[in-house]
């Protein structure tokens, strides 16, 4: 991905691609990077790894960890991606070698490496994780100076006390030794995990390196739309660019697909106005099935609860009230609101504000202008012709 796409991002960059190249010094390091959903930080960190094995001698390795939840699966899991994504690559034989008669070979469409790892030998990586990885690099050692290693999407490790506590005696085996270990990790999630982790092992809190990652602002987000249509050679103007970032709230997952949706609207390579709302209404459709839970998404294609939907995200807000909200509906909606609060918190769409009386919010910025682009679709080109900004 060209770098013009992580505009504000500088400083985060630099950062990371300092933690590896200290790693590659002999100083082990290990960063969390949090920030909401939709904020970019698995593409961040990608692109990170591309950086240093380009530049800095890192062997990286991204390991996504959906649904993992026991700290054996997700060695098992690391170690295979690590195989996996060595082959092709020069030290390809030295990772084979290294792990010896547990790669098999398998493939249905073709043949590729698998890690057969018995719950033996995942016991013993377990136990013995700090110096087999220093085994590993020295084996590399002609070709790579170190590894980065990321642990992304720990939703079900954040819950598990086997994970942290093994994560900590890791970190404290390596910070008592006399060795180097040439080795950066990078945990990714939800700030909330973070959280998590450190009620099962509160130590991690002075372990980590934070990296938060902040939405865009409006100038930022602006920044990147303008960039992006340069490079396809079209233009656009400034107040559509206002327009796009009013919709865009500063994340980066909302950017690339409403300026996709744009671009492919657009008949000209100077975007117009109806080139905006229309794609602004067709990106809302492929975010709600992309990025929304399926059965938050199915819940809100009732009409009725599009409507009342449409009034809580006339304007991009994350708070309202019942009290305001009942003001701007209409007899037939407002039967069915307590009906659909009840609805949407249960599907975790919507929650309690704590700090006001009669209060909801949405759990987050993803959800919030979900609905507001959705609402937008009612008053867009693409469902009533002729209609105007």
């Amino acid at each position: 991905m060209p770098t013009e796409f992580f505009v504000g991002r500088t400083a985060e960059i630099e950062r990371l691609r300092g933690m590896v190249r200290g790693s590659a010094e002999g100083r082990f390091r290990i960063g969390f990077v949090s920030g909401e959903r939709g904020i970019g930080k698995s593409s961040l960190a990608a692109f990170v790894r591309r950086l240093v094995e380009r530049d800095h001698d890192a062997v990286g390795c991204h390991v996504f960890l959906g649904g993992v939840q026991d700290l054996g699966e997700m060695l098992r899991r690391s170690f295979d991606r690590l195989l996996k994504e060595s082959i092709d690559r020069p030290w390809h034989n030295q990772v084979k070698d290294f792990f010896g008669n547990r790669v098999r070979q398998v493939g249905l469409f073709g043949v590729t490496l698998e890690l057969d790892l018995s719950d033996t030998d995942v016991s013993a990586i377990r136990h013995d994780f700090v110096p087999s990885i220093r085994r590993l690099l020295e084996e590399l050692d002609e070709h790579k100076k170190s590894l980065f290693l990321i642990l992304d999407d720990i939703n079900g490790l954040a819950r598990s006390d086997d994970f942290a506590n093994w994560l900590k005696s890791s970190v404290d085996e390596i910070a008592t030794s006399e060795e180097q270990t040439r080795l950066c990790i990078l945990v990714v999630g939800l700030e909330e995990r973070r959280l998590e982790l450190l009620e099962r092992q509160p130590s991690l809190a002075r372990v980590f390196e934070l990296i938060d990652i902040s939405p865009w602002s409006d100038g930022e987000v602006r920044d990147f739309y303008r960039n992006s249509f340069r490079l396809a050679n079209a233009t656009i103007a400034e107040k559509h660019l206002h327009h796009l970032a009013r919709y865009t709230g500063g994340l980066p997952v909302l950017a690339h697909e409403i300026g996709d949706a744009v671009w492919r609207t657009a008949r000209t390579r100077e975007v117009r106005t109806t080139d905006v709302s229309s794609g602004i209404a067709a990106a809302a459709e492929v975010i709600g099935r992309k990025l929304l839970e399926p059965r938050i998404f199915r819940a809100v294609r009732s009409e009725r609860y599009r409507a009342i939907l449409r009034r809580i995200a006339a304007v991009p807000r994350t708070r309202f009230t019942r009290a305001e909200l009942l003001e701007r509906l209409p007899e037939e909606e407002k039967r069915v609101l307590d009906a659909f609060l009840r609805r949407m918190k249960a599907l975790g769409a919507l929650q309690s504000d704590p700090q006001v009386k009669g209060g909801y919010r949405f759990p987050n910025r993803l959800h919030a202008l979900y609905f507001f682009a959705e609402a937008s679709r009612a008053h867009s080109p693409t469902q009533h012709h002729g209609a105007s900004q």
